[in-house]
């Protein structure tokens, strides 16, 4: 007679960690990047002309309604790929955005963000969530809640694991238009960053390559925490609780 293989039991505990551990790493790579273009990232968007500033919002909301279409459609046809590549090509596009100063940069900010959300598509995927289904594809989109890289955040941009959103008809334009404010300020520090004079395409693909490590890194965490949800039967708002008690007096990077 065999024995019957019961299932280890899920070690809630340690899965955080893990993810708390990827949460830490994320911001590493913008730290180096700030100390190269010497600056603070608050000090970043004073850099840019006023009337850029005042464009930041209306340019965001364009790129990702953009990326929302161009990143999904593309997995049809492009497999998802390594990690490493993915940061690869985000900074050969970065260096040829920051090549020509502020006006490339702009140009290269919707196929930028497109870049990024199909990444995040990709790290849903190796999760086991189905990105054709509209509730993941908002996820994807919320991952962009996130503080960037060139943040010094304090663990408050976890709030956007368990933010909720109802889903309707005009669905897609309102979580754009909730996560645009953020990521407007996100990419400005970006743009800042590549027009810095002298480092151009340097600066380019360097911010490049920390915005897909950082977004990468944040998909793991959100769509981690979503899949232990599930797993361990345990509401997202608990793991969100439980996590940022682990990541409280921790400094990212």
């Amino acid at each position: 007679m065999t024995e019957t293989q019961l299932p280890v039991p899920l070690d809630v505990d340690a899965e955080l960690e893990a993810i708390a551990r990827r949460y830490r790493a994320a911001g590493g790579v913008g730290i180096n990047v700030l100390n190269m273009i010497g600056g603070r990232a608050e000090n970043l968007l004073d850099r840019l002309p006023d009337k850029v500033r005042g464009q930041l919002e209306t340019a965001t909301v364009k790129a990702l309604d953009h990326a929302m279409s161009a990143a999904h459609n593309s997995r049809a046809r492009v497999p998802d790929q390594a990690s490493w590549l993915n940061t690869a090509v985000a900074a050969a596009m970065g260096a040829a955005g920051g090549a020509g100063g502020l006006p490339t940069a702009l140009a290269e900010l919707p196929v930028t963000t497109t870049l990024l959300l199909r990444v995040i598509e990709g790290v849903a995927s190796e999760y086991g969530f189905d990105t054709e289904a509209e509730n993941v594809r908002f996820d994807c989109v919320r991952v962009f809640s996130a503080a960037g890289p060139l943040s010094d955040d304090d663990g408050s941009d976890l709030a956007f694991l368990t933010a909720r959103l109802a889903l309707s008809g005009k669905a897609v334009q309102t979580i754009i238009h909730k996560v645009a404010p953020r990521l407007a300020v996100v990419l400005g520090q970006k743009l800042a960053a590549q027009a810095v004079p002298v480092l151009g395409a340097f600066a380019g693909a360097a911010t490049n390559y920390a915005y897909t490590s950082y977004y990468q890194d944040m998909a793991h965490v959100h769509f981690g925490l979503r899949k232990l949800a599930i797993e361990a039967d345990v509401s997202p708002e608990e793991l969100n609780r439980r996590l940022m008690e682990k990541m409280r007096g921790v400094p990212r990077g």
